[in-house]
């Protein structure tokens, strides 16, 4: 902003990316290292006032391993359920639509995000590091702006920041979460 702000010539449309990038990767794989680790020394503790027990996550690489794990893991019980609710007169029909509701809910919702649950792309921060070295070399304001993402300690940004604001304002809300966690234990599934 400050380098473009001392130009005489028109500015190109351009993006710069701050975060994440080819310059500083935040890795997939260490997402749910973050979560467990966070998880595991900062129990969550639910409404009923009982922590959360967190699991080493399962990483699902596609949409058809997600359909596979579904399948085996919830839809094979729901499948028994609703013969357990025809042969003894209808007596489990309230748990077999509310199982049936969330699993259906949990379908659509990745169904919705699925673009971004299996993105394997990479920003490019190329524009972002020309406009730091032309504010270092013209304005003594490089200091002041100091977005360099290299700087970005990701696993300091995710304990300290992002998990402490997921579980303050995120999950006081009761919906899509109330449909994955258990009594006494959380469903975790990470996409990759």
């Amino acid at each position: 902003m400050a380098a473009h702000a001392g130009r005489q010539l028109p500015i190109d449309d351009a993006i710069y990316h701050v975060g994440s990038s080819f310059g500083n990767p935040v890795r997939y794989s260490n997402l749910h290292d973050y979560g467990y680790g966070y998880f595991s020394n900062h129990p969550w503790i639910n409404k009923d006032g009982k922590a959360v027990i967190v699991g080493k996550v399962t990483i699902l690489r596609s949409m058809a391993s997600f359909r596979r794990y579904m399948g085996l893991r919830y839809l094979l019980l729901l499948k028994g359920l609703e013969v357990a609710t025809a042969a003894f007169c209808r007596s489990f029909q309230r748990t077999y639509h509310d199982m049936n509701r969330k699993i259906n809910i949990v379908m659509r919702l990745v169904e919705l995000y699925r673009p971004y649950l299996f993105f394997k792309g990479v920003f490019n921060d190329t524009n972002t590091e020309k406009l730091r070295s032309v504010m270092k070399e013209k304005t003594s304001e490089a200091d002041i702006f100091y977005f360099d993402p290299k700087c970005i300690n990701w696993d300091d940004y995710f304990t300290r920041i992002h998990l402490v604001g997921l579980v303050k304002y995120v999950f006081k809300l009761t919906f899509p979460l109330n449909m994955l966690i258990n009594q006494d234990k959380a469903l975790l599934i990470y996409f990759y």
